[in-house]
């Protein structure tokens, strides 16, 4: 079994493990092969230099185990992701290119469209593609300055979590429902590529019964990867694909289960636990009183 912890996985495309000379030289040039260039995500201190994460140990909603989670998004942009969107989506087009950045109008940008062309450029077909990786509360730099000056972690503790929340319940959705609307409208389809943890999250937290097995009819999916050890690299490998509407857009938006909400009577217990430990209330027979009626 690899070895895997909470700390940085994958340090500019290499296993934190690997001490070659490859290795040595991607951290001296803080090289990114995904992009064939310069790593894309500077510390907000020094924008000289480059944080270099492709993904770190973390746990899934308060979970126990440990996973590797990726926070780059550059990082799903292995040739095998391209593949299987290819073969998941565009078997029978002849002649595949793909654009970066591509304005929406009101939706903003789509991360890559694949476009079908003709022999002089003409475009005969698309799909919209978005890649949508993790963040991070805190910050993980601290063991990657560790491991590029000792050649290893110290076990040192550094706090750092995962933003599940903002990065998939918020920000991802709101994409969704944004550009969902949109290429719904013209009666086409748009994809979220997305690591499998995430869609385990999003199981765990929000109404997603309107997700179902992969839907060619409908307008939104969520295409996940898993991130394997094949025995001498961590590489990307196809999960799962699921359909939905914009009104399960909705309904995954929302978070839980309407049967799952706290009661009324529920919150007014958590009021009273808050006031009292923020100090603010201190009247425990009139808050005995309050809860009896």
């Amino acid at each position: 079994m690899k070895r895997i912890g909470k700390f940085p996985i994958e340090i500019f495309c290499c296993d934190f493990e690997n001490h070659t000379e490859t290795a040595q030289l991607a951290y001296r040039q803080q090289y990114c092969r995904y992009i064939k260039g310069t790593c894309v995500k500077p510390r907000k201190s020094e924008p000289s230099i480059k944080v270099g994460i492709c993904s770190l140990g973390s746990t899934i909603n308060k979970g126990k185990e440990i996973y590797p989670v990726i926070i780059c998004p550059q990082r799903f942009k292995e040739e095998s992701m391209f593949e299987t969107i290819r073969q998941k989506y565009l078997s029978d087009w002849k002649n595949v290119k793909w654009i970066q950045e591509v304005n929406i109008g009101v939706g903003g940008n789509v991360d890559y469209v694949a476009v079908e062309v003709d022999d002089f450029d003409v475009v005969k077909d698309f799909l919209c593609v978005e890649i949508q990786a993790a963040g991070t509360t805190g910050t993980p730099y601290p063991y990657v300055r560790e491991l590029l000056s000792t050649g290893h972690y110290s076990g040192k503790a550094y706090t750092y979590g995962i933003n599940w929340a903002n990065e998939f319940t918020k920000t991802m959705m709101q994409q969704a429902y944004k550009k969902g609307k949109i290429v719904e409208s013209w009666k086409r389809k748009i994809v979220f590529v997305v690591q499998n943890l995430a869609m385990e999250y999003l199981r765990t937290t929000s109404d997603c019964s309107m997700l179902e097995d992969s839907n060619p009819q409908l307008p939104i999916d969520f295409c996940s990867f898993d991130l394997r050890w094949n025995g001498s690299a961590w590489a990307l490998a196809f999960d799962n694909i699921k359909s939905t509407t914009i009104e399960g857009i909705n309904r995954m938006i929302g978070g839980a289960k309407v049967n799952e909400y706290p009661t009324e009577h529920d919150f007014i217990k958590n009021i009273i636990r808050k006031g009292l430990t923020d100090g603010i209330l201190s009247s425990n027979t009139h808050i005995c009183e309050f809860m009896n009626q």
